[in-house]
């Protein structure tokens, strides 16, 4: 046995080396062999995991001992019958010793403590066998070992054996009695019959004896635990405290958890003989009187015993509240009702506890008590009772003061981790008080509303405010508009209007009549406190936050915009010293103006205007590359630093210069006064440049090009179609930046980063000015094909559809000459062998931004560019590139689109046969393009709908069948008798089709709508499939 014992732990120990090579997958082999022949190994593997040396340790190292537990429950999992005589003897003999030597006299595993588990885990399976026939004594035999034979006045029970017992009880109830773990079973009649068996006979053998043996061992650790505590006994090693804790934790959910086995009345039995409220409650008062007069020195061992003591008696509420909520007495539950009020002052010390650590241990219990009260308040009209309502108030106490900052703390100087960690705990108390407004509303609206006010105009008299009680009180005004979820909707939220206000009368409504609500007077106080001034970033940060998340509330107080602009624009904002405070205010300002930018005058927009400009100027931060292979031209462009904040600041000069458009002169000349510097600026970088080693230039060329675009983003959009005496935005000013930027594309185009910086500005300028600058297309375009990457071209279909959406049947000339090139570079892209899977992303994403852009044109009624002289002979090239993504089943999402196109193909090119009645009829067909439908498009439909590939349980193929069923339909009910000739007599006889089925199809297709026909096809397509 020696030798197989040998070879065993060595293919063990190969088989964890995924780098042993061919050996790795031989071991693997010889252990899958070994575990299914169980029936014939267990005996090696019970030897391999009980076996000791010399030293009397274990012999054989973890990893193998974990596996020899695999093999033994391979071989007791699934076993109904009992084992023989012989075999019993053997593994029964063998646990035991195993268990005295390892837990009443060893270290319990302390070196590998994931074999506790794994061990339970076993001995269950073993007990599940043998209980009924062989070993009824095996609680019996248990509860002698737990008992040491040598009991000190400190531990009467062994704390290994304690937590060993609670486990296997554990794994006995989760086995014969947890619904769950059930159901994740196969059925078995015979599993189901034994598991029943062993419940019944534990119930009426052992089931009080177990809970006695519970109840006593915690009784017991408890007093330990409290003694220890005290300082009345001295401890015989270092963990004793730690572990007289984890005794009672596993001992209380042993007995809160193993419900198969035991009765309500006994759960509550236990915990009123072990007084365990009242025994946490005496911990907790001491502990945090010991912690107050620690003040600021730490002692992690201290804090570690009060989340221990917090865990228990989180523990113990959730098992009162599952009394309250599924005992079958009503004496049992207004019992456990009344015991799990008593605890609740203490779950609330916990939380307010100055260690987040200690103060989430009673949030499950929280939850699940805020739980049942907002269940109660759904089925009753009642007012909630005093219980409850001091209960809530006292919670929102705890609250609000945990929503707090500490005082020593450094917001600024926190790493993200632990800022993370507080936002974190704050999302976790805001659910706790959504839940409370559910339960009482009021209760919470005002808490808040009162806190708030009163801390704001405590700082508007003159009074000292902590930083953290400011940053609360400006934080609260923050959520509140989260939190009143019953609160009304843009203006409505801030004031109380008598009626609601249509939309085309709220310009002309004059708001500041109506009273304030809740909101609207937190906020008015915000404002009117001057807090935006206080002399800490968090604060200020949290003020800027706040007013430029509520737009809305300005136009309802509008003599509050000048103060919060004042305070976005001076050094508490733009201009403040701090670049990441300063970056962040560059979003928050333009923000603020987007939203509120009607009710902002002209004088007050030229204001800003001055005040901002000189934060204009544009700085280039290149980044430290440690990797010398790194581009630093891209590396630069994707780290841009304060760059990609400070192009908010150009839109919202963009929309600042917008608000003259009532005088064109002086709008034109703001806009100008802030283009020409970058204009001059531009060219002298131009001119720096002389090749791509020039970084500093290209890369100001790059921010001055995507500063000019944001700038006409900030402009309202060329609206479509043109209402009569709209005023045109400042063309000439525009015209002449896009010419600039053209320039110095044509100098830059083998610069990806100007191309790219090209397209984003041109993007803008176009969505501003409309048609007025087309006659830039043309060269715009050939500069950015003279140089791409295969990547790039699919940003570039991407824009072009974005000016065909923008620009509609101005872009015809402009795809008349682009769509021939455009395809040819497609084919030639898509022609390439892929040669990695980056070449097959980008290969797909360039099939599907080109069906896209195809399909967009189809969209925009453009598709004449297909047919025209300097086009039409790439037609039936262009149609056999799509035919071949619509078959290419690897790819639904391209599949979809082709579909897509050629149904409005057949919109577009196919003459109705009542060409003069139809509402859809097109202004001109392609005569004859019926028949190529016929030949070329349907035969590939049904073959894609034939495929064995084809699998309607994907959701993606369903989506494709759907676009499937349009074409049809719309060839049929283009042709309409034809196309239902075409069907029944020609293309599916054809296909081996019957004629009735046939009839019945071409009938369906004809007659159907569209939602019912996707269905009749999706079924009849499954129904074609032989069954699996």
């Amino acid at each position: 046995m020696d030798q197989d014992l040998g070879q065993l732990v060595q293919a063990i120990l190969i088989a964890s080396d995924p780098s042993s090579g061919v050996l790795h997958q031989q071991a693997l082999e010889y252990l899958s062999n070994i575990q299914q022949n169980a029936a014939n190994t267990w005996r090696l593997a019970l030897t391999l995991f009980v076996e000791r040396g010399p030293d009397g340790a274990r012999k054989y190292p973890p990893a193998a001992r974990f596996f020899a537990l695999r093999v033994l429950d391979e071989f007791l999992d699934n076993r109904f019958e009992p084992l023989d005589p012989e075999s019993f003897q053997t593994l029964q003999q063998a646990l035991i010793s195993y268990i005295q030597s390892e837990y009443l006299y060893g270290p319990a595993e302390a070196n590998a403590t994931f074999l506790r588990n794994k061990f339970s885990h076993t001995l269950t399976l073993f007990f599940l066998c043998t209980y009924l026939e062989q070993w009824p004594t095996f609680f019996a035999d248990f509860f002698t070992l737990i008992r040491p034979p040598e009991s000190t006045s400190q531990a009467t029970f062994n704390p290994h054996i304690s937590l060993l017992f609670f486990h296997i009880v554990l794994e006995i109830s989760g086995e014969v009695a947890d619904q769950m773990i059930k159901a994740a079973r196969t059925y078995s009649s015979a599993r189901q019959g034994r598991d029943t068996r062993v419940r019944d006979a534990v119930r009426e053998r052992d089931a009080a004896a177990i809970n006695e043996a519970v109840l006593t061992i915690v009784a017991e650790d408890v007093k330990r635990m409290s003694k220890l505590r005290k300082g009345d006994v001295t401890p015989t090693s270092k963990g004793e405290l730690d572990q007289a804790i984890e005794v009672v934790d596993w001992g209380i959910r042993t007995f809160a958890s193993y419900v198969g086995l035991k009765e309500a009345t006994d759960k509550l039995q236990l915990i009123k003989v072990l007084s365990l409220g009242q025994v946490l409650d005496a911990l907790e008062t001491k502990t945090r009187a010991e912690q107050a007069v620690r003040g600021s020195e730490v002692d992690e061992g201290e804090e570690s015993y009060r989340e221990a003591l917090g865990r228990l008696l989180n523990v113990l509420g959730l098992e009162l509240s599952k009394l309250v909520d599924e005992a079958p007495l009503e004496d049992v539950r207004n019992e456990a009702l009344q015991m799990l009020n008593q605890i609740l002052p203490v779950m609330l010390r916990f939380m307010a506890d100055e260690y987040d650590d200690t103060c989430s241990t009673v949030f499950p219990l929280l939850q699940n008590l805020l739980g049942r009260y907002k269940r109660m308040r759904k089925t009753s009209s009642e007012p909630l009772d005093e219980q409850k309502r001091s209960f809530l108030t006292s919670l929102l106490r705890v609250i609000l003061e945990k929503l707090k900052w500490e005082e020593d703390a450094d917001p600024e100087d926190m790493d993200e981790e632990e800022k993370a960690e507080f936002d974190e705990l704050r999302k976790d108390l805001r659910t706790f008080m959504d839940a409370a407004l559910v339960i009482d509303q009021n209760l919470v609206t005002n808490a808040l509303s009162n806190l708030a006010l009163n801390t704001l105009n405590a700082y508007r008299n003159g009074v000292t405010v902590k930083w953290h009680d400011a940053e609360l009180a400006v934080y609260i005004v923050f959520i509140f508009g989260e939190i009143n979820k019953t609160g009304g909707k843009g203006r409505t939220a801030f004031c109380q209007t008598p009626i609601v206000v249509a939309r085309e009368k709220r310009k002309e409504t004059d708001y500041s009549e109506y009273p304030l609500t809740k909101h609207g007077e937190m906020l008015y106080a915000l404002v009117e406190s001057g807090i935006s001034g206080y002399p800490h970033k968090t604060v200020t940060m949290q003020f800027f936050e706040t007013v430029a998340r509520y737009g809305d509330f300005f136009k309802v107080r509008k003599e509050c915009i000048v103060p919060t602009l004042q305070a976005m624009v001076d050094n508490r904002g733009l201009h403040n010293q701090d670049s990441k405070l300063r970056s962040r205010v560059y979003y928050l300002f333009h923000r603020f103006i987007k939203e509120d930018r009607n009710e902002i005058s002209v004088d007050l927009a030229g204001s800003l205007l001055e005040s901002i400009r000189d934060l204009l100027s544009i700085q280039v931060e290149l980044p430290e590359v440690e990797d010398q292979e790194h581009d630093i031209l891209s590396e630069a462009v994707n780290n841009p630093g304060s760059f990609d904040a400070q192009l908010y600041l150009f839109e919202t000069v963009g929309t600042l210069v917008s608000l003259f458009y009532r005088t064109p002169e002086q709008c034109g000349a703001l806009l100008q006064s802030v283009v020409k510097p970058l204009l001059d600026e531009l060219s002298v970088n131009l001119q720096a440049v002389k090749g791509p080693s020039d970084v500093l230039p290209i890369l100001k060329v790059h921010h001055i090009i995507m500063a000019l675009g944001n700038i006409a983003k900030g402009f309202p959009d060329f609206p479509s179609p043109l209402p009569e005496g709209y005023v045109l935005p400042p063309l000439d000013v525009f015209n002449q930046a896009a010419q600039a930027i053209l320039v110095c594309l044509e100098a830059m185009n083998i610069f990806r980063v100007v191309r790219d910086a090209t397209r984003f500005a041109f993007a803008r300028i176009f969505a501003t000015t409309g048609p007025n600058i087309t006659h830039l297309i043309p060269p715009l375009m050939a500069n950015l094909l003279a140089h791409f990457e295969p990547s790039e071209l699919i940003d570039f279909m991407n824009f072009i559809g974005l000016l065909i959406h923008k620009l509609q049947n101005d872009m015809f000339d402009v795809l008349d000459q682009l769509i021939g090139p455009l395809s040819s570079h497609i084919d030639a892209l898509l022609s390439q062998p892929v040669t990695g899977t980056d070449d097959q992303l980008t290969h797909v994403d360039t099939k599907r931004a080109y069906l896209n852009l195809l399909n967009n044109i189809m969209v925009a009624k453009l598709y004449d560019v297909f047919t025209s002289p300097r086009n039409k002979g790439q037609l039936e090239a262009l149609f056999t590139n799509v035919q071949r993504f619509a078959e290419d089943l690897t790819d639904t999402s391209s599949q979809r689109s082709a579909f897509q196109f050629l149904n409005r193909s057949v919109t577009a090119w196919v003459i109705p046969v009542d060409a003069g009645s139809s509402a859809q009829a097109p202004t001109q067909g392609i005569p004859g393009f019926e028949r190529f439908v016929y030949e070329r498009l349907v035969p590939i439909a049904f073959s894609v709908l034939s495929s064995p590939q084809f699998n309607l349980k994907d959701g993606q193929m369903l989506v494709v069948l759907h676009e499937i069923g349009n074409f049809l339909q719309t060839v049929s009910k283009t042709r309409d008798q034809e196309a239902f000739e075409f069907f029944t007599t020609a293309f599916l006889p054809a296909q081996g089709w019957p004629q009735d089925a046939a009839l019945e199809f071409a009938s369906k297709l004809r007659e159907l709508d569209g939602k019912t026909f996707k269905k009749y096809l999706a079924d009849f397509v499954r129904a074609s499939r032989p069954s699996s």
